[in-house]
């Protein structure tokens, strides 16, 4: 695609035959109404009594609107035709009285549907929120971020306005129809059946337009996460776009992107727009018709000036909420749509975890690997690790060395359980890990990684998190012992400084000794150390080393380390090399094999 240069960035030169061929294109199939519509039910069983009132002021609403018309219908034939005014004013009371209480029982109609709605959208967030807490991380690696806020933001705010809006309209809507259709045969059946003339043209219209936006909105709503997951990424790796100067080709691809979702909106509101055109059209249609045939009718004495009125009438509330459920219609598919993408996160499968038997188990810290082999793609020929075992003493220091990607950092993530094994098991304690709960092993281990990550909130915080019931003496210590106190002092407010989003107001070392103190805190029985000194300067490691010494004292502590000097004091060394372990053990028993890790140690080419 070619793009030409505007004020504000980049824009695709688009062509009729490109948007041709990208209306054309094949898009997901249509949404499981009743799968997604039962499931939005079942999230209003505890307001179901109050939809129920609902639903009986809509129908009270709909009765009071057919009456109104029939009254002004009696109004013109008995008192004003015959010039008759005994009992108008009563009549016309009557009438008031009618649109009085139309009025209320619309309003609480409306007001109670916005609590039901709040609450349903209130149960349908948390939800997935909540289930988003209970996926594993495999999930978040292989999604944009920013794709899945879509769903958590825009998808549900479709449903909820949804809610709010449409489904009083949609059900008034065929109220009426119903109750405008019975009123009108009792009245005049030919009347009635010159009034029905437009609905297989309505049927029609309708049918041919919605076979069109039901795809669209989909489509939309898809080109819209796709969207936000690359603004977020963008966003958040905005220091590396910056500094390899690549702007031109962020905004080339997000002017693709957006080009998308700018191409299936113009479609879908374009069909959608043509629904009031060709709905009001018909309308007039219809109103011309009943007039036309009723003012015949009554030229030869077969119906009164009073039944023409209310036919009129009649026939406008007649196609009217045909009108609403036309226009409801988008609205609803796009809301299925959103719902639809909702419940697909809410489906993906939890992190099966073990039973509760070893729920207050108190780990020592001992770790077996017993011929683990795994796969990230369980379709690649090629395991990521493969028939690694090695064992470590509670309380030892094991150090992971090899090239990048030779499996170090799948260790630990194994050993945090994030990611099952695909072959073999790890024993913790005696204990296959599997039979372990996940906080109880994940409440007793720590990390401390290549990249910190600081909530925004006070220093305080940030170091609670690893032990929420930690005191304020607590985080000190901790703080203390990692070396960070002096600098959290010198903090504008000390420990209650709000840290940015990532910490941006404290230097890489800083982040460092903070998430070290964090570690510190939760008090763990295993430690998983991934590059936690890479990308530091000089003084600020020897600070990181030596609070890392009294961290690791007396754990069972996993480090990963392109520099080899941050591991000779470790109890064994292992030496990764495509997925595979091909040495192990204390530093002078691997230099005296003059193996792999003696030519690491002494730069010699591998």
């Amino acid at each position: 695609m070619n793009f030409i240069r505007k004020p504000f960035g980049y824009e695709p030169i688009v062509t009729k035959e490109d948007l041709k061929k990208d209306y054309k294109k094949k898009v997901e199939k249509a949404s499981d109404w009743k799968g997604v519509l039962s499931r939005l039910w079942k999230l209003v069983d505890e307001k179901r009594f109050l939809l129920i009132m609902v639903l009986l002021l809509v129908i009270a609403s709909s009765a009071l609107a057919l009456f109104g018309p029939y009254l002004i219908g009696i109004i013109i034939d008995k008192y004003i035709a015959k010039s008759v005014f005994a009992g108008l004013a009563n009549i016309i009371g009557l009438l008031i009285i009618v649109y009085v209480f139309l009025s209320v029982t619309m309003y609480l109609q409306s007001y109670w549907m916005i609590g039901i709605a709040q609450q349903t959208i209130y149960r349908l967030r948390t939800g997935l929120f909540n289930h988003l807490q209970k996926l594993p991380v495999s999930f978040f690696d292989k999604r944009q971020h920013g794709e899945l806020m879509s769903r958590m933001t825009n998808d549900i705010e479709n449903v909820s306005q949804t809610l709010n809006s449409s489904f009083i309209q949609v059900f008034s809507s065929v109220l009426t129809l119903v109750g405008t259709t019975v009123v009108m045969l009792l009245l005049s059946p030919l009347m009635t059946v010159i009034t029905l003339i437009i609905v297989p043209f309505m049927f029609f219209a309708m049918r041919w337009i919605t076979r069109r936006t039901s795809k669209l909105f989909k489509e939309q709503q898809k080109a819209l996460g796709e969207l936000n997951g690359m603004i977020e990424e963008t966003v958040s790796g905005q220091r590396i776009v910056k500094a390899f100067s690549q702007e031109t080709r962020m905004l080339e691809e997000f002017a693709v992107k957006s080009e998308r979702l700018k191409r299936t909106g113009f479609w879908a509101l374009t069909y959608s727009g043509f629904i009031p055109k060709v709905m009001n059209f018909l309308n007039n249609m219809s109103f011309t018709l009943v007039a036309a045939a009723g003012g015949i009718l009554a030229f030869y004495g077969h119906i009164s000036i009073g039944e023409i009125v209310i036919f009129t009438e009649y026939a406008r509330q007649f196609t009217r909420p045909l009108n609403d459920l036309a226009n409801q219609f988008n609205t609803v598919l796009s809301a299925i749509a959103g719902a639809e993408r909702v419940f697909a996160i809410m489906d993906e499968p939890e992190e099966i975890d073990a039973a509760n038997d070893h729920q207050d188990y108190k780990l020592k810290g001992n770790v077996t690997f017993e011929d683990v082999s795994f796969w990230y793609n369980k379709n690649d020929d090629n395991p990521t690790i493969e028939d690694v075992s090695f064992h470590v003493e509670a309380g030892q220091t094991a150090a992971l060395v090899g090239a990048t990607g030779a499996g170090k950092t799948t260790i630990m993530q194994l050993l945090a359980r994030f990611y099952e094994v695909n072959g073999g098991s790890i024993l913790i304690d005696g204990i296959p890990m599997e039979k372990l709960p996940r906080h109880t092993l994940r409440s007793q281990t720590a990390f401390v990684l290549q990249d910190p990550f600081l909530f925004e909130m006070t220093v305080r915080e940030n170091i609670r998190y690893g032990k929420l019931n930690a005191t304020d003496e607590e985080v000190m210590t901790a703080a203390k012992e990692a070396n960070a106190h002096e600098f959290i002092l010198k903090l504008p407010n000390g420990y209650d400084t709000i840290l940015t989003a990532d910490g941006g107001e404290i230097s890489q070392g800083q982040k460092q000794l903070l998430s070290i103190a964090r570690a510190l805190v939760a008090d763990p029985a295993i430690l998983l150390l991934d590059e936690a000194t890479s990308s530091i300067d000089t003084v600020t490691e020897l600070k990181i080393q030596e609070a890392l010494e009294r961290l690791m004292k007396g754990r069972t502590s996993f480090v990963i380390a392109h520099r080899l000097n941050t591991v000779r004091k470790a109890d064994l060394i292992f030496v990764m090399e495509n997925g595979k372990l091909i040495e192990s053990g204390p530093q002078e028993e691997l230099l005296q094999k003059r193996g792999r890790y003696y030519n690491m140690l002494t730069n010699t080419k591998i």
